[in-house]
């Protein structure tokens, strides 16, 4: 193959799907926390698998891709089990992924660019439980592969039901993650 024929072809190709990796981003959540404070301090903590970033464990956590990859947030709460009495603990879910624009000095002000396509929410069936009851919810997107290179912070809309009132409480992430961007 000739240059020009390899530099044709490497054109043709999608830069955004180069990486077909998908990362995840779990959040567990201590419910009972969040319910009885009404906030997510010392309550969320955030894990991925990404190669390169930082604050695991944390709200902060930075999460390293590329243009074009694929990114699943999946929450859960840390108590998954069946309890003694015959129920089950209640279900954190993300209402909404807010990526913040970090460019005007703001942090809360919502971003006017858009860095994902098809972010859309998604449970899994849980058989044990009612087949109308998610194991657990995730948020699906991929990275636009026209994404500016850089670091993206967002706010976690989180739903959270409380366990004896069944009312919803909803929070936001306060200390902010990040998906850092990086260029294929």
């Amino acid at each position: 193959m000739t240059n020009s024929t390899r530099d044709s072809a490497e054109e043709k190709q999608n830069p955004g799907q180069l990486n077909s990796v998908q990362l995840n981003i779990v959040t567990l959540m201590n419910m009972e926390r969040a319910a009885a404070t009404g906030s997510l301090s010392e309550a969320m903590f955030m894990m991925d698998n990404s190669v390169g970033g930082a604050g695991q464990g944390t709200q902060q956590l930075e999460t390293v891709c590329k243009q074009g990859q694929v990114l699943n947030w999946i929450i859960r709460p840390i108590d998954m089990e069946r309890r003694l009495d015959g129920t089950w603990p209640p279900m954190p879910k993300i209402n909404n992924i807010v990526v913040l624009d970090t460019d005007a000095g703001d942090e809360e002000d919502v971003a006017e660019r858009k860095l994902f396509t098809e972010l859309k929410i998604y449970g899994m069936p849980d058989r044990m439980r009612s087949q109308l009851t998610p194991v657990y919810y995730y948020w699906a997107g991929t990275v636009l592969s026209t994404a500016k290179p850089g670091v993206y912070k967002y706010r976690l809309v989180l739903e959270l039901e409380q366990e004896h009132t069944k009312e919803k409480l909803y929070l936001n992430t306060i200390d902010h993650p990040s998906i850092r961007v990086i260029g294929v």
